[in-house]
């Protein structure tokens, strides 16, 4: 890890409650069995926050989504454990919202009953369920196409809806599978300073899969490195740039040195991997 750069936490919100904290102890997970099993995730161990934004970044295949399906509940660990809170983790559940690289909108309901289907499958009254259906459109600032359907928007509108719809059942943990990847370098560019005005006004804990390293140092308090697979943390890095964050930052020594850093040690774990498969 880089001395150099040192933690600071100025302007970071804290989540509601003090929740959100992940604990993932020892945790490896497997596909398959016999000659033909494939270990995605090696034994890995890692705690995150409340209210912490933190990205994970490493090279295609390393295990970076199966981690975070974990912490969401869909992929189940070989061994180890994923708690949230202090629960451990067997299934999804409402505390951790999900975004997803596709948008995974139901395309047959409009933007506002996207965004109020979550509430009102956990109980809420149809006009509870609408106003907070209304806030988080008006946090993304969509509430004036809430009677659109998703067909009907920008491949950015819709995934400003899908991080509305997450967040309508006050997830104490946001999960982000490359959620800007399909989108244009301006678009991107956009959503990554908009989901930060988000995250200060929200506080929840977002973890966030990358590829991209400038998206990650741009985003996080914490950039974890994923080796090849099988996937483990080999560096956890922290970034020091102040909040809130604009994409001037880019030109900052500490942003450069953090791009750097988190460049060499993926292409030389790009490098390893190669000489394997080669071997």
């Amino acid at each position: 890890m880089l001395d150099v750069l040192k933690y600071q936490r100025s302007g970071q919100p804290k989540a509601s409650n003090g929740k959100g904290a992940i604990d993932i102890d020892r945790v490896s997970i497997t596909f398959g069995t016999g000659p033909t099993a494939h270990r995605a995730v090696e034994t890995t161990s890692l705690k995150i926050m409340p209210g912490e934004f933190v990205c994970i970044l490493g090279p295609s295949g390393c295990g970076k989504s199966t981690l975070l399906n974990a912490i969401a509940g869909y992929v189940k660990p070989s061994s180890g454990s994923v708690r949230v809170d202090g629960v451990e983790v067997e299934k999804p559940g409402p505390d951790r919202g999900m975004v997803f690289q596709q948008y995974s909108l139901l395309p047959w309901k409009t933007v506002y009953e996207n965004v109020a289907f979550g509430p009102r499958m956990a109980g809420k009254s149809r006009r509870e369920a609408g106003s907070i259906a209304n806030t988080f459109l008006g946090m993304v600032g969509l509430r004036k196409f809430g009677n659109r359907y998703p067909a009907e928007l920008s491949g950015g509108m819709q995934q400003r809806v899908g991080i509305a719809r997450a967040l309508a059942n006050y997830p104490s943990v946001l999960l982000m599978d490359e959620p800007f990847g399909a989108l244009d370098a301006q678009t991107r560019l956009m959503m990554q300073e908009s989901l930060l005005e988000i995250w200060q006004k929200f506080g929840t804990t977002v973890v966030f899969v990358t590829h991209d390293v400038d998206e990650a140092v741009f985003l996080a308090d914490r950039v974890l490195v994923m080796s090849a697979a099988p996937g483990r943390v080999i560096e956890d890095l922290r970034i020091p740039l102040p909040r809130p964050r604009s994409t001037d930052m880019g030109s900052m020594p500490d942003y450069i040195r953090a791009r750097q850093h988190c460049l060499e040690v993926i292409r030389a774990e790009s490098r390893r991997a190669f000489e394997e498969q080669n071997a």
